[in-house]
């Protein structure tokens, strides 16, 4: 039998998958940072969101 091709198993749970809408000029700007970095845009709008929960944990009494 020939092996699956793909990801890796990790034992991290599973991904959950999400939509939004972004303004045309948002796109356009996280594609380019993703083009720029050689990376999916997936993984900008990740990094960005990690980075974003990482700011507000740090400045609560900033949130809005």
């Amino acid at each position: 039998m020939e092996a699956k091709r793909g990801r890796k198993p990790t034992d991290n749970p599973p991904a959950v998958r999400m939509s939004a809408s972004l303004s045309p000029e948002i796109y356009i700007a996280l594609q380019a940072i993703a083009k720029r970095k050689k990376v999916s845009l997936a993984w900008v709008i990740r990094d960005a969101a990690e980075k974003y929960i990482g700011d507000q944990t740090r400045y609560p009494e900033e949130r809005h």
